[in-house]
């Protein structure tokens, strides 16, 4: 999240027989070093796999997302520096998820910190106590018969900020001991609950989009291991950056699942992001307050949206469609969501609200017919340049005017 809330490259020179002969034994060389790397940093936590159980795992990845209306984020909580109320926000409650649910949505996304946790951090080892109350927080949210998305979100970033060669067989060694920890933990919950290897991986080329699909081979591979129901888990990897066009340009291939037909991809949109995070002019574009073609203000011009509206989303979703969910692979979109200007007043506030509601409308609602599943990002804020729509501390409906438009969108 961004303010709302926030390859090994080899040059082989192939010199007739024997220069490939070299070339081949050094690239042996250093998959067998980066091997040894990989496994002996951290102990293996996968001590106790199961066999592969069907019970509660039926639904494939596409059968599984038509079950999947409307999604909602605990933003700014699990995943929070410092603890769960770090940024703000109250621990997370029963009553908050049952007001979740009473509200219309069906499914949560949970954001979580797990490098922050840690009992011993030389061994990677997660505190039992986190792992406990994640599953608790799940809990709540199975038990209202919700689908949940449970990933590794930005952590400091010690994933996402280093999609790189340098960086790579450390940052495997880390994913496989934190998603055989989670996955081990977590193992028993059915199909309601879906893990995502992580949040917005920032990758901008194919070196890079290399080293992704290495974490998130390292983050099935770990999963599937520990047996039992996450044998036939619905897993979710992440585009580059989440974003959109990226994703469409650099994610040529996936990664290797040995259980067919259970993997679904996550992008996330914030476009444009003049209207949707933007909190300040900047020198490439003014901040947008008005957006949709019968939104625009007849007095305030500058504030006009003038680029990323209705077709952009149309033909951004269709990009998606085209590559994913037409070949059988559904697409989440993990986060969406437009910061709410309250400090506007009169007649340019009351446009600015009704603008932003028609956009969470529109873009829920273009989601839902280009097949893409939609999470609405919510920060827990209900103040100037926030995203709430509860009031987590009264567990009331804070902004209705959005809740109202997610849900219409979504349709029934």
């Amino acid at each position: 999240m961004k303010t709302i809330r926030t390859k090994v490259t080899f040059i082989i020179v192939n010199f007739m027989v024997f220069g490939a002969f070299l070339s081949t034994k050094a690239d042996d060389l250093l998959k067998v070093k980066n091997s040894k790397s990989e496994n002996a940093s951290y102990p293996s936590y996968n001590t106790s796999p199961l066999k592969p159980d069907t019970t509660g795992m039926k639904s494939n990845a596409v059968e599984l997302a038509a079950k999947i209306k409307i999604g909602w984020n605990i933003g700014n909580t699990l995943e929070a520096t410092g603890g769960e109320t770090g940024w703000g926000n109250p621990r997370i409650s029963k009553a908050l998820i049952d007001l979740v649910k009473k509200s219309g949505f069906n499914a949560v996304r949970i954001p979580c910190a797990w490098d922050q946790h840690l009992s011993n951090s030389a061994k990677a080892q997660i505190q039992t106590e986190w792992l406990n109350r994640v599953k608790e927080v799940i809990q709540y949210c199975v038990e209202k018969d919700m689908y949940v998305l449970l990933n590794i979100h930005w952590d400091g970033g010690w994933l996402e900020n280093n999609c790189t060669p340098a960086k790579q067989a450390e940052n495997n060694a880390k994913q496989k001991a934190y998603w055989e920890q989670i996955a081990t933990h977590l193992r028993d919950f059915d199909e309601h609950v879906i893990f995502a290897s992580a949040n917005e991986p920032n990758v901008e080329d194919s070196t890079q989009m290399a080293v992704l699909n290495s974490y998130h081979q390292t983050f099935i591979d770990a999963v599937r291991a520990t047996g039992g129901r996450n044998s036939y888990r619905v897993l979710v990897i992440q585009g580059p950056s989440t974003d959109i066009e990226k994703t469409n340009k650099l994610m040529k291939s996936l990664p290797t699942d040995p259980t067919a037909n259970r993997m679904m991809v996550e992008v996330h949109y914030y476009t444009p992001w003049n209207f949707c995070g933007l909190t300040e002019d900047a020198s490439w574009g003014k901040m947008f307050y008005y957006w949709g073609k019968d939104y625009h203000s007849e007095k305030d011009l500058t504030r006009n949206a003038t680029w990323g509206e209705e077709a952009t989303v149309d033909a951004n979703f269709k990009l998606m469609k085209t590559q994913f969910v037409d070949r059988g692979i559904p697409v989440v979109m993990g986060e969406y969501a437009a910061t709410r200007r309250s400090s506007l007043t009169g007649d340019a506030l009351a446009k600015h609200l009704a603008s932003r509601a028609y956009y969470m409308k529109y873009v829920t609602q273009q989601a839902r017919v280009y097949g893409i599943i939609p999470f609405y990002w919510d920060n827990g804020g209900i103040g100037d340049n926030a995203c709430g729509i509860f009031n987590r501390n009264q567990n009331t409906v804070f902004d209705k005017l959005v809740l109202d438009a997610i849900i219409d969108g979504a349709g029934k």
